[in-house]
């Protein structure tokens, strides 16, 4: 199941965006929930991670999309964030904020369907879990949620968007286990995912939720080169 937010003040255009998404989930055989927004104030007031897909028009009243857009990062840097505007000149800056693509009113189904598949398939990627064990249980956690891993004692604190989650293991193991799922070693005690890096500064990071923790000297080249393979050399300085 897909979470859906359209941000949209054009009735018209969100009974079209509406309209393709019911298409796309008939003929996928993928289910889709679909939220409307009249104006971005509304989406972004009590914000919660739960949506995977948002679709934002970029001209709007009360706050335009781009400013909402900046805002929406600050909150969730996870969700997958599409434009949905007349104004190409507006679109091609969406990298400025993280945007996965732009779709150009009236747009065409085929279209649409392209750039949604796309999302659908980062989507699908990034739904990816780990089973965590406890004394009380088991427990699902999404990876994407998962910001970093941190050893202490003979437990291993899984740090999440919505928590600390207990488990047990070894940090060694735990690495081994998500071997290309984009999770690095910064140190001896902090597995780190590189989606949740906001930067690096000399020997330490910073985490999307502020959290500051230390590269450890024998793990610095290896997070270094490990890190710009997995996002690119050039966004790295």
């Amino acid at each position: 199941m897909l979470n859906v937010a359209i941000i949209e003040d054009d009735v018209e255009a969100t009974r079209r965006l509406r309209a393709a998404l019911e298409r796309f989930a008939l003929n996928a055989s993928e289910p889709v929930t679909v939220t409307e927004f009249p104006e971005a104030t509304r989406f972004l007031d009590g914000y919660k991670p739960t949506f995977d897909v948002v679709f934002m028009d970029i001209e709007m009243p009360t706050m335009d999309g781009m400013t909402a857009a900046a805002r929406l990062r600050e909150l969730d840097t996870q969700v997958i964030l599409i434009f949905v505007t007349n104004m190409v000149q507006y679109a091609s800056k969406g990298y400025e904020v993280d945007a996965m693509d732009y779709i150009l009113k009236p747009f065409a189904y085929a279209d649409f369907e392209r750039k949604f598949e796309r999302a659908v398939r980062a989507c699908r990627r990034g739904s990816t879990s780990l089973i965590v064990a406890d004394q009380s249980g088991t427990r699902r956690v999404l990876l994407r949620e998962i910001e970093y891993i941190e050893v202490r004692g003979h437990s291993l604190l899984l740090h999440t968007e919505s928590g600390i989650v207990r488990g047990s293991g070894t940090l060694q193991a735990t690495e081994a286990k998500l071997s290309g799922e984009g999770f690095l070693r910064c140190s001896k005690a902090y597995l780190v995912n590189q989606m949740h890096v906001r930067a690096v500064r000399g020997s330490m990071l910073e985490m999307s939720s502020g959290d500051q923790l230390s590269i450890g000297r024998s793990f610095r080249r290896s997070f270094m080169s490990g890190l710009a393979a997995l996002i690119g050399d050039s966004h790295v300085l």
